[in-house]
């Protein structure tokens, strides 16, 4: 994200999206965005392709986002970028099942063979070549031209461009390949449909929460939970419907889901737009009483130390995936991302963390759609 993401566990940082010039999103400048290709950090050992598949219908997983997130003095963590790919296919997204995402960490330190020693510069570098989606610098390492994953198996006829295998090649050959395949006048590097459109994602602290309006919070919610929850619905007023006795009994009913639910939406309202927020070592913020891991459904890091919360993906962020559908539909709560507490280091290797997605309830999927 930056090295803003250095924070305390108390402290949570907020990712927005904002518009840029392709050339920050690019793996010199150790961006934090959403969408498009994968900016990799380390330029070998890249996840293997079968990690790169969703665990229920198998075709290759789309690279949802990075954040680029150092710790401060530890040199084996100068450069540390976290990325998340999710599956495309609507029908994977079952509830409260995480098995159509994927999440891995990779890290650098800040001497090696892959980027400068100093930080790149602020503006665009004066000879800055077209940016080539097929090959990375100083590996050779051959990536899709659909996916910007690691891809082997090239075009039969032009041998030019490659892919992560067959579906991916269908679909580039469907959707402009045909037409450009062996024409040198013609641009290979194409927007590509399977891709979610690309953003920056840009940083600001939250800020320190009112304690002296907390009174006032609480009657407000409260006012929301009740005849507020009614607004905009031409209906008669739940005083027009119900008995006293019936008005006692749904205030007393008031579940503990409510209470999570309220919390989430009270947190979020001063920064509506926000898409992701980081707080390595703090708590998620919940939608939902249920379905919240326990310490035993965190497994440990492959090298034996506990996992800790670093970030989650808000439900905001679908808003600008162009994923809706009256059907089945990519969709989310929240995203809880869960990272190896020592930062272990695998020499480059990118090592699997560990995701939770927990999902709205359907009465909170229509509010936080509508708010």
């Amino acid at each position: 994200m930056s090295s803003d993401t250095n924070v305390s566990p108390a402290e949570v940082v907020l990712g927005f999206l904002e518009e840029a010039e392709p050339w920050r999103l690019r793996s010199p400048q150790f961006p934090s965005k959403v969408g498009g290709k994968p900016a990799w950090l380390s330029q070998r050992s890249l996840p293997p392709l079968t990690s790169l598949e969703c665990e229920t219908c198998r075709l290759p997983m789309a690279f949802l986002l990075q954040v680029y997130a150092p710790i401060s003095g530890q040199d084996r963590s100068f450069h540390r970028t976290l990325f998340l790919f999710c599956c495309r296919t609507p029908e994977c997204y079952t509830h409260n099942d995480s098995r159509c995402m994927k999440v891995f960490r990779n890290q650098l330190p800040r001497r090696n063979e892959f980027y400068p020693y100093d930080p790149p510069p602020e503006d665009e570098p004066l000879s800055d070549p077209e940016y080539d989606h097929s090959v990375l610098p100083v590996s050779g390492v051959k990536l899709c031209w659909v996916c910007g994953c690691p891809g082997n198996k090239a075009c039969s006829r032009c041998h030019t461009v490659t892919y992560c295998g067959k579906h991916h090649q269908t679909l580039h050959w469907k959707h402009t390949h045909k037409k450009e395949c062996c024409n040198q006048e013609a641009s290979i590097v194409t927007t590509s449909p399977f891709l979610f459109p690309e953003s920056e994602l840009v940083t600001e602290p939250e800020e320190e929460e009112d304690e002296g309006k907390e009174e006032d919070t609480k009657e407000a919610e409260g006012e929301e939970e009740g005849l507020g929850a009614q607004r905009g619905v031409d209906c008669p007023s739940l005083a027009d419907t119900l008995t006293e006795t019936d008005l006692e009994e749904m205030a007393m009913s008031e579940t503990e889901d409510t209470k999570v639910f309220q919390r989430f939406k009270k947190k979020i309202a001063p920064e509506p737009h926000q898409v992701v927020r980081y707080s390595r070592g703090g708590s998620p913020l919940w939608v939902s009483s249920q379905h919240i891991p326990s310490d035993q459904d965190i497994p440990p890091c492959i090298c034996g130390a506990r996992r800790t919360f670093e970030f989650q993906v808000m439900p905001q962020l679908l808003n600008s995936l162009r994923v809706d559908s009256t059907g089945a539909s990519i969709d989310w709560g929240i995203l809880a991302v869960y990272t190896c507490s020592a930062s272990c280091d695998h020499d480059d290797q990118y090592c699997p963390e560990f995701i939770w997605k927990q999902d709205f309830t359907l009465d909170q999927h229509t509010q936080i759609k509508h708010s």
